[in-house]
């Protein structure tokens, strides 16, 4: 669960209902007039015609595929696509929900790269150092694969027990990473697939440490907001990227980063080009963004804080309607960025589908889509 929030100030339980509710509900209201921001120039192979017959129902169409805020299709690293809805633009930052833990996840690779990591080290937190406690043995692999053990409830009935939603908008609010640092075990390390925002809450406290002893939030979040600038937003050419911190200074990678769609889209190319900028030059390792893209052995379906399009019984792409080597970023609500290596392609969809089948009928209407591409 990646839950909307427009401020990093705690807020009540009230308000973190209503925020939900405003996304379930209070969706825009769809103009009848043309749609403006809509430019297709379709590539050699593909027709305008149905390029264009498959991006407007993800608009208008009969089927409920929820609001679609933002569409781009690249191809070949060009724009040949791009949508936006009425108030929407290219200059527009979106909240991508959970698709910045794909961020958090380049992120930790350059730390890993630059050896203030280590992928099988236990990860250093106060709270699992006392002797004999079993947290410690949990690792940064494990972190980034959602297999830590920790006891956290993404979701939950009624919504305000969910652990995602008190770390983030009520009583851990305040200091995220320690909320989710204090959690038991609730399996062996390793040992199954259990999807947690928690888990990235952590890896943003652990960079923020790796960075600066300074435990003043200010400090964490110059240190922080350094490395990303430095490191991956100028190189990458991402330079909407916006990132929020909770009042402790922790990057809340799990759910609070902004980006333009066209941002998001550079993002998916700097996946798709194997950690390769638009100007060529190696921004990420390719052996990070090849373990990013290795399915876990706990599920086939995800990787390191990425998804894969695998069968699985927790799987958020679409196996079997789309090539099996595309791999995605997530979030709540229908975000994704769709990155299929083969067929050069990468698409962005940002809106709000907050319903379950508004969510199946979205992957297949993107799943069309892509099928317009040849590998």
């Amino acid at each position: 669960m990646k839950l909307e929030r427009k401020s990093v100030k705690p807020v009540g339980i009230g308000v973190a209902i209503l925020s939900l509710l405003a996304l379930a509900g209070g969706l825009a209201v769809r103009a009848a007039d043309p749609a403006p921001g809509y430019q297709v120039t379709a590539p050699s192979g593909v027709s305008e015609a149905d390029l264009r017959a498959a991006i407007d129902p993800l608009f208008e169409g009969e089927e409920d595929v929820g609001e679609t805020r933002a569409l781009i299709v690249m191809h070949r690293g060009e724009i040949i696509a791009e949508r936006y809805a009425v108030g929407f633009g290219p200059e527009t930052k979106l909240l991508g929900w959970s698709m910045g833990k794909s961020v958090t996840a380049v992120l930790v690779g350059l730390m890993v790269a630059d050896g203030r990591l280590a992928l099988d080290s236990p990860v250093p937190v106060a709270a699992w150092g006392q002797p004999g406690d079993p947290r410690g043995r949990i690792t940064l692999r494990q972190l980034l694969a959602m297999t830590s053990g920790l006891d956290h409830v993404e979701d939950d009935e009624p919504l305000a027990q969910a652990d995602t939603v008190r770390m983030l908008f009520t009583d851990g609010a305040q200091d995220m990473s320690s909320f989710a640092e204090a959690k038991p075990l609730a399996h062996a390390p390793g040992s199954r697939f259990s999807y947690s925002t928690g888990n990235t809450l952590i890896l943003g406290d652990l960079m923020a440490r790796m960075l600066t002893s300074n435990p003043d939030p200010d400090a964490r979040r110059q240190a922080m907001q350094t490395f990303i600038d430095g490191r991956l937003k100028i190189p990458a050419g991402i330079r909407s990227l916006t990132v929020e911190y909770d009042a402790a200074g922790t990057m809340i990678g799990g759910s609070f980063l902004h980006m333009t769609a066209r941002d998001y889209a550079r993002f998916g190319e700097l996946l798709r080009n194997h950690g390769r900028g638009p100007n060529g030059h190696q921004i990420v390792p390719e052996k990070w963004v090849d373990f990013m893209r290795t399915p876990s052995p706990r599920n086939p379906a995800y990787g390191a804080h990425l998804w894969l399009n695998r069968e699985s019984d927790e799987s958020a792409l679409m196996p079997g309607d789309a090539p099996r080597s595309l791999f995605g970023c997530v979030g709540h609500g229908g975000q994704y960025i769709l990155v299929s290596p083969g067929q050069s392609l990468t698409v962005v969809r940002i809106g709000a589908s907050p319903d379950k089948e508004q969510r199946a009928a979205l992957k297949q209407a993107l799943a069309r889509l892509m099928r317009l591409f040849s590998a």
